[in-house]
């Protein structure tokens, strides 16, 4: 369960959050790493952790490069544009850790419950994103200031 998350959720939030997880517990899908360029950055994951990059893809105005190595996948998030989310994250963070992504059992549930339970949703129904998967996203100012993305 996310600390810090909206003031006087309480119990209820933890009923709903009881209530999802009935179906399947979430797991980490993905860390997404926001960086200038995906070419410089590649060197280290593949060549000193042997990370296996899959095929760039483009999405949300980013090109996207996957790094499997046998658990949570790294993503690699370059911005194609200026006024992408991820050109706008690096202008204001510089290079990091975008968003943790959690893969649930149901999507639609799963925002059910957080809007029920007042977190603020960035994205209030499933979109599709990279790979074709449906996610969707919740607000870091209600989750302890992590951009968080869910995902079937």
């Amino acid at each position: 369960m996310l600390e810090g998350g909206p003031a006087g959720a309480g119990p209820r939030r933890s009923i709903l959050v009881a209530e999802l997880l009935v179906t399947g517990q979430p797991e980490i899908a993905h860390i997404g790493v926001a960086v200038a360029s995906i070419d410089g950055a590649l060197a280290f994951y593949r060549d000193v952790l042997g990370m296996v990059p899959g095929p760039a893809e483009e999405a949300d105005g980013a090109r996207i490069v996957s790094l499997h190595f046998g658990g949570p996948e790294v993503e690699l998030l370059e911005p194609r544009s200026p006024e992408s989310p991820i050109a706008k994250f690096l202008a204001k963070r510089g290079p990091g850790i975008h968003h943790v992504c959690y893969r649930v059992p149901d999507l639609d549930s799963a925002l059910t419950a957080a809007r029920a339970a007042g977190y603020r949703l960035v994205d209030e129904v499933p979109r599709v994103g990279a790979g074709g998967h449906r996610i969707a996203f919740l607000h870091p100012k209600s989750t302890a200031g992590i951009l968080i993305e869910l995902t079937e």
